[in-house]
């Protein structure tokens, strides 16, 4: 267990950029990693008395823990930040409480000179540690138990180098078997909950770092010939444990575990579509996109529609008058306008993007455009 939590202590390193330790709530030394050299030649540029007690003797005092303990850290839930003490050579610190079922088992240290706010969890990089700091909770909690390295494994098959995700192919393989698997993508509205267990029975449900658009992967093993309607029922009632307007994404169905980070890219477009599109609202599948599959290949509008987006009154009304098939009358009947303010706002569009709206390929660029500047992926 110790390389394991020696890579969970460099990977919270890389992800905050900034020297990291991995402490029991004792205070007892487990993991620490690289601490980068001053400029002279030594560590002072980085280290305090503290940290440099603690990867010396492998712990700290019991004054010293009683001084960190006065500002919370054995009660605290999320991340937190610890004062500098210039008299005793104390740095600042962000703290991230290591925690598994309600308890505190140790912390991960950081001494990143102040840079980053605990308060903010919307902080893409904060959130990857958070993630990794309840992991390493779980590998604490359960030392010897293979099934709880499954979420990391299936976060290494999604994000991992090409050898690193054989190789977590192969554990998750080995976990769920040949079997028929949908990926799920939940994507929580305002961003990841502080804690999220296992979503149904024989699933592995893993926080997936650096994913705008879902940060919550379920592999869910199918019976034999089954559809999705099983797996969009467990995402619906997954989400109500999320806050409202989060929205899930199912990938299409495989059997085993090879081509995870493909479904995983296919269960994300999913959930971004279930995002804007009220009718796939609030579970979608990758395999009722339908165009929706083809815009989110796109990286972006293209540039002749990017002054139209500045106005979102013309933006919408374009891409009503799209979707009604260019219809002037049941798109002034579904926005609620005379035929000839829309026939107005239509030559307004074309004015800013340059584009025949009679001809058929300018509106499947502008449709396409559209459909894309909406999708957050």
């Amino acid at each position: 267990m110790r390389d394991d939590l020696q890579e969970l202590v460099d990977r919270v390193s890389r992800v905050l950029g900034a020297p990291a330790t991995l402490e029991a709530a004792d205070f007892t030394l487990l993991a620490f990693c690289a601490h980068p050299m001053g400029g002279d030649g030594g560590s002072a540029a980085v280290l305090d008395a503290v940290r440099t007690r603690s990867i010396l003797t492998r712990g700290s005092p019991p004054e010293t823990r009683r001084w960190f303990e006065e500002f919370g850290i054995a009660t605290a839930e999320g991340p937190l930040r610890t004062p500098d003490d210039p008299a005793a050579g104390i740095r600042t610190r962000l703290v991230l409480p290591v925690r598994h079922a309600g308890a505190t088992l140790g912390y991960l240290w950081l001494l990143d000179g102040g840079r980053t706010d605990p308060t903010d969890l919307h902080d893409p990089a904060l959130a990857e540690a958070v993630a990794l700091a309840e992991e390493a909770g779980r590998r604490l909690a359960r030392p010897d138990d293979r099934d709880g390295d499954l979420p990391e494994l299936l976060v290494t098959a999604l994000t991992g180098t090409p050898a690193a995700r054989a190789t977590a192919e192969r554990g998750l393989a080995a976990a769920v078997g040949a079997a028929q698997q949908v990926l799920v993508a939940l994507r929580p509205a305002g961003g990841p909950p502080a804690g999220f267990g296992v979503v149904a029975p024989g699933a592995v449900t893993a926080r997936v770092p650096g994913s705008p658009a879902a940060s919550i992967a379920v592999l869910l093993p199918l019976p034999e010939g089954a559809d999705l309607r099983p797996a969009a029922a467990v995402s619906s009632a997954a989400l109500t444990g999320l806050p409202a307007g989060s929205t899930a994404g199912l990938s299409e169905v495989r059997a085993g575990a090879g081509g995870l980070p493909e479904q995983w890219r296919h269960a994300q477009v999913a959930a971004a579509v279930a995002a804007v599109a009220g009718h796939l609202s609030p579970v979608a599948s990758w395999d009722e996109l339908g165009s929706w599959r083809l815009v989110s290949e796109l990286a972006g509008p293209d540039p002749a529609v990017v002054p139209l987006l500045a106005e979102p009154l013309l933006a919408g009304t374009a891409e009503t008058w799209l979707d009604h098939g260019g219809s002037a009358g049941r798109t002034a009947a579904a926005l609620c306008v005379h035929r000839q303010t829309l026939y107005y706002r239509l030559g307004r569009i074309e004015a800013l993007t340059g584009l025949d709206l009679d001809d058929g390929d300018a509106r499947l660029l502008l449709h396409a455009s559209l459909r894309r500047a909406r999708l957050v992926l």
